[in-house]
């Protein structure tokens, strides 16, 4: 059901402006979800390129925590442990890894791709409801001007 915006008054033009902006806050905050996790996906893709038979034996820092690294060194440049989610690892070699880092990089652009156009019409409509509610101000101040010059003209 279509709702002419013209039909509506002030206070539901600011309610429906409201609703619009709290939809677009909450698209907007998904997208950037989903590119966060979509660049760490394309991080570790990346990071699997440092595993050549150059690079066996190399001394490498091995993260314990986000700030703190021990020194290793790099044995096997074949397999690497993969988290698949909620605490899960697979032993998977480099070519198998860059191919499920690769399918969740797609996975993730396809979700995006679909929240776009919802974001984009959001906007659009939120537009729409500014023009229309500076349009009643402007007929609103208008009539006013006009009863006060009304007003004055008979005293």
């Amino acid at each position: 059901m279509a709702v002419n915006l013209t039909d509506l008054s002030l206070p539901q033009l600011e309610g429906l402006k409201t609703q619009l902006d709290q939809e677009i806050e909450f698209l907007t905050s998904s997208i950037s979800q989903l590119k966060v996790a979509q660049s760490k996906f394309v991080e570790a893709k990346d990071s699997l390129n440092v595993l050549n038979q150059n690079n066996k034996g190399k001394e490498i820092l091995v993260p314990l925590t986000s700030s703190m690294y021990v020194p290793g060194t790099l044995n096997d440049v074949d397999h690497v442990l993969v988290d698949v989610g909620t605490g899960y690892y697979v032993e998977k070699n480099v070519e198998d890894s860059k191919a499920f880092f690769k399918r969740k990089i797609d996975f993730l652009t396809k979700q995006i791709e679909k929240i776009q156009p919802p974001l984009q019409e959001k906007h659009a409509m939120k537009q729409a409801v500014i023009e229309v509610m500076s349009l009643k101000i402007q007929q609103l101040q208008q009539s006013q001007q006009a009863s006060q010059m009304a007003g004055t003209t008979k005293a």
